[in-house]
């Protein structure tokens, strides 16, 4: 497809996705690719997540190792992470991370509930800061979030994991923004989360 965004362009012109938004009460955030320069500031990220934002996070570490292979893998597998950035001190203050490749239990849950995912689809899963949630930051950010989905090609985004059941306010952050459920499926270690897809045709851009 033509004009298509790479995750190799993405890494060597991250200007291509940087925008800088003015949030409710004047605060004001970078949204950016997440860079290679970025392993300890997103390490402090990481590291300040409260144990409830990480049990609904999608990731497997929250230290300076973790953050370092975040930052080792860009451009190198099928992830495209980016980052919210306070302007006023630099602090990343959210994690936005997108799969281009369908894990296949994906493929077969969707599948059982009628939806054949594609290769126009895309995984997304996202983290703000504790002192950023709540406050309609990520109802502000979703509009770019979109539209980089557009720009790799896709289609349709599909949540990364689901969304457990038991976070009803990240569902309702979902369903305000377009995703519908599609089902729901129980985990290996017994908790419940919900399938949740949104079609982009549906979603205006920013």
């Amino acid at each position: 497809m033509a004009g298509v965004l790479t995750l190799t362009a993405i890494a060597d012109d991250p200007l291509v996705l940087t925008r800088r938004l003015v949030l409710k009460g004047g605060a004001e955030v970078v949204f950016r690719p997440l860079a290679v320069a970025d392993a300890e500031r997103l390490s402090g990220f990481l590291e300040g997540l409260s144990p409830e934002s990480r049990r609904y996070s999608t990731h497997d570490g929250h230290d300076l190792a973790a953050a370092r292979e975040l930052c080792a893998a860009i451009a190198r597998y099928d992830k495209l992470r980016l980052v919210l950035e306070e302007a006023s001190s630099d602090r990343i203050v959210g994690l936005l991370e997108f799969s281009l490749d369908l894990h296949p239990d994906d493929i077969t849950r969707y599948q059982e509930a009628g939806i054949r995912l594609a290769a126009t689809d895309c995984r997304f899963g996202p983290t703000l800061a504790d002192d950023f949630q709540g406050k309609g930051v990520g109802t502000h950010v979703f509009p770019l979030v979109a539209d980089v989905a557009r720009r790799l090609g896709r289609n349709r985004i599909v949540l990364w994991g689901g969304v457990l059941a038991d976070n009803p306010r990240a569902i309702r952050y979902y369903e305000k923004n377009g995703f519908r459920r599609v089902g729901s499926f129980t985990g290996a270690d017994g908790t419940r989360s919900i399938d949740m897809l949104l079609d982009l045709d549906l979603v205006p851009g920013p």
